[in-house]
């Protein structure tokens, strides 16, 4: 068997296997401690390619800087509104005074710079390229500065602390470009792009409510204590332990045996590492280079002074995210993007109990709590029970889950009967004031993803078995496309009943999807040509069209059908021979 034919097989049986090789990566399981530090799987995050081609496409025209902020915001920008320009600045200049030369007491770069202990001056091509193409882009300096101003000073003190380099505080711009909503087709999430097994492990729990992995606080510090085991892993080698960050502890360490195998040197630049890995620490290193001697690269970093962006502060219990802004005199937009971690309408019932507010807005907030009675921080419904209903559809019907209601109503079981009476915990507001709310950025990214996608708008309801790669292929697009428009990685499960947007290539998507829902009685079925077939005997025999074999397959119906050729069908079997 030739290598070409290996390949081929093996990538087929991937593709099958779980519509991604990150399927087979992420398991979802605990990692012990003994081997945490030891794994060897690639990190893919989502990193900063998206602001990056986004500024690429036009960076001196007005236009191009609203359109890229559409483009490379889609998480974050809450377009739901009339006045979502008016919004997305706020949102890309958070409320922080800049301090003038006369005024500023301290600047946060100065303390940023006084913390470097990485070695800049590396000269391998690989960061000159980094560097030449920041030089060339100074927006996105100005974006990515922007973004981690509600941050930067948490994390600069967080690294400070732990004794660590801090040029570490500015990992955040390779991994997120400083989105908290980052989420990448390897799975990983929030400005640290963990994925969810290592999130579980350093104690980053995931719930409908929340995800921590999304949490300022509680990842900066997991990402942090990640980084120094994995520093004293290398013995202190802070340039192996940020590969080891990206590509696994044990990819690391199998590419410093091979190099001992041969003799050769084990640092970080000598290394054969994974393609992603290689770029991995350049960009950061060119990064650190950039806000060390701005000056010296012609680019002018904005001034941020040393000052904390945010308090916390204690809620005591759950909170709706709309009077929480009410309650601190801010957008509601400003209270998601500190707490990023929340997915819904309000914090999480069973905690953390905090939230980040500007400083500025925490005595006001803090006061305003106190005012109000526990029972009012969340509206409620009193909901009489119908022929029908179960928990799980009202929960759904109300935004909330069933264990919520159970929990509230102080039920025992899912047993419910009509007429009876249920306290639920709903939104104070409308679905589109909650514009951050995973709900509302999954609605607005599935919208924006078909404005360059030149398809036609299928909404499609995941069935039992489905898979990306038999979606994906009917309607002639990729796997990877079919996730990011609807928020997803392709490892991710699909469940019976999600609802979601493809933009499909198919010459009859709607004839597509409507057979895809054919009550349960439209199948896919292999076909191999056999002697004297055609498409128009092989259409009467299953009871389709011409037209569709040929969509389904991509045939010339011009050209004559090959004894053996494989052809896909999709038939009612109760017309089936």
């Amino acid at each position: 068997m030739s290598v070409s034919r290996i390949s081929i097989l093996f990538l087929l049986g991937t593709l099958t296997s779980g519509c991604s090789t990150f399927a087979s990566e992420e398991r979802d399981q605990p990692e012990s401690s003994a081997n945490v530090l030891e794994i060897d799987r690639l990190t893919v995050a989502a990193g900063d390619e998206d602001l990056k081609e986004s500024i690429e496409s036009d960076p001196d025209s007005k236009s191009a800087d609203k359109s890229s902020r559409t483009a490379l915001d889609d998480a974050i920008e809450p377009s739901l509104k009339k006045t979502a320009e008016d919004a997305r600045e706020k949102l890309d200049t958070p409320k922080q005074d800049r301090p003038t030369e006369e005024t500023a007491v301290s600047d946060l770069w100065q303390r940023l710079r006084s913390g470097f202990a990485l070695d800049h001056d590396a000269s391998d091509p690989r960061v000159q390229a980094q560097l030449n193409w920041y030089k060339k882009h100074p927006r996105y300096i100005d974006r990515v500065v922007e973004r981690g101003s509600r941050y930067l000073h948490y994390i600069v003190t967080e690294t400070e602390k732990r004794g660590l380099p801090t040029e570490l505080a500015l990992l955040p711009v390779v991994e997120s470009a400083f989105d908290p909503f980052a989420y990448s087709h390897g799975r990983a999430a929030g400005l640290w792009q963990f994925i969810p097994s290592t999130g579980k492990y350093f104690g980053l729990t995931q719930s409908w409510w929340h995800d921590d992995r999304r949490d300022v606080i509680a990842a900066t510090d997991a990402a942090l204590t990640y980084l120094d085991r994995l520093a004293t892993r290398f013995d202190g080698d802070y340039m192996l332990a940020l590969a080891a960050y990206n590509s696994g502890g044990g990819t690391v360490s199998s590419a410093m045996r091979r190099n001992r195998n041969r003799n050769a040197a084990t640092d970080y630049w000598s290394l054969d590492l994974p393609r992603e890995t290689r770029h991995y620490v350049p960009k950061l290193i060119a990064l650190a280079k950039i806000f060390d001697q701005p000056e010296k690269y012609g680019i002018e970093l904005p001034s941020l002074a040393d000052e904390p962006y945010f308090e916390v502060v204690k809620t005591g219990s759950q909170l709706d995210l709309a009077q929480a802004a009410e309650l601190a005199g801010v957008d509601i937009d400003e209270i998601y993007l500190l707490n990023p971690s929340f997915n819904r309408w309000a914090t999480s019932p069973d905690g953390p109990h905090r939230l980040l507010v500007p400083r500025e807005s925490a005595k006001t907030f803090t006061a305003a709590l106190e005012t109000i009675d526990p029972n009012d921080r969340v509206s409620w419904r009193n909901y009489k029970v119908k022929s029908g209903d179960t928990i799980s559809t009202i929960a759904k019907q109300y935004s909330t889950t069933s264990s919520v209601i159970q929990q509230v109503n102080n039920l025992d079981s899912h047993i419910i009967r009509i007429g009876q009476r249920l306290m639920i915990p709903s939104a104070a507001k409308q679905a589109d004031t909650y514009s951050l709310s995973a709900s509302e950025r999954l609605a607005t990214k599935q919208q924006r993803s078909g404005k360059n996608s030149n398809g036609t708008r299928v909404d499609y309801t995941v069935r039992s078995g489905d898979t990306f790669w038999d979606i994906a292929r009917e309607h002639r697009v990729s796997v990877r496309q079919v996730a990011s428009w609807n928020g997803m990685a392709p490892g991710d499960p699909l469940i019976p009943g999600k609802k979601l947007v493809i933009w499909s290539k198919s010459k009859q998507p709607a004839m597509l999807a409507s057979n895809n829902r054919g009550k349960g009685m439209v199948r896919k079925v292999g076909y191999q040509v056999r002697k004297g077939d055609s498409l128009s005997t092989i259409a009467s025999r299953f009871a389709v069209n011409v037209r569709d074999i040929a969509s389904w397959n991509d045939l010339n119906t011009s050209r004559y059908l090959q004894p053996g050729q494989s052809l896909v069908l999709y038939v009612d079997i109760r017309n089936s021979p």
